[in-house]
């Protein structure tokens, strides 16, 4: 029964180390992000703290959660979004990033939730300017295959998703561990 638990152990602190450089990775911005605001906070369980974004352009807000589960829900049209309306959220156990369009109507209105799972939640939200410029307004197909060729590079490609993805599976696995763990001992 022993080698079974350590196992488990070894494997869930190899995941945590894993998880910390993945964290320290996250921390580099591209350089065409200017950081505006940092905000720092706490929120009781199953309540809500909002902050209203007057901005223009293309914002990005990162939040992490230093203790406990804070969730991001924005919105366009209430001031104060939830989790049973909004237009954009993040809910993951780790850091939470939106990505807000320069076409949302401003003031937009930013809800942050503090998940039940934990009494209190302790968070710290980054909210950047995205000075990069869409290479293509209208679309990709509005233009022809070689004009992708000439060296360009979009902003935001299908590349950038995969590694949120993977993120969000490395936040499940370790939360099946801890769960494992804790009933083990």
């Amino acid at each position: 029964m022993a080698a079974p638990c350590w196992r488990a152990l070894l494997l869930l602190l190899a995941s945590q180390a894993v998880a910390l450089v993945k964290c320290s990775e996250a921390d580099d911005v591209p350089e065409e992000w200017l950081l505006l605001h940092v905000v720092q906070g706490q929120i009781g369980a199953g309540n809500y703290s909002y902050l209203r974004l007057n901005h223009e352009g293309k914002v990005v807000l990162r939040m992490q959660s230093l203790r406990g589960d804070a969730d991001l829900y924005v919105s366009d049209s209430t001031l104060h979004p939830s989790f049973d309306d909004y237009e954009l959220q993040s809910a993951t156990c780790g850091q939470d990033v939106v990505f807000i369009p320069a076409h949302f109507q401003r003031p937009v209105g930013i809800g942050i939730y503090g998940h039940p799972s934990h009494h209190e939640s302790d968070f710290e939200m980054r909210v950047y300017f995205d000075r990069t410029v869409d290479q293509y307004p209208f679309g990709e197909a509005a233009y022809p295959a070689e004009g992708a060729e000439g060296g360009q590079q979009q902003a935001h490609g299908p590349e950038e998703a995969a590694p949120e993805e993977e993120s969000v599976l490395w936040t499940i696995l370790i939360s099946i561990l801890k769960l494992v763990l804790e009933i083990l001992f």
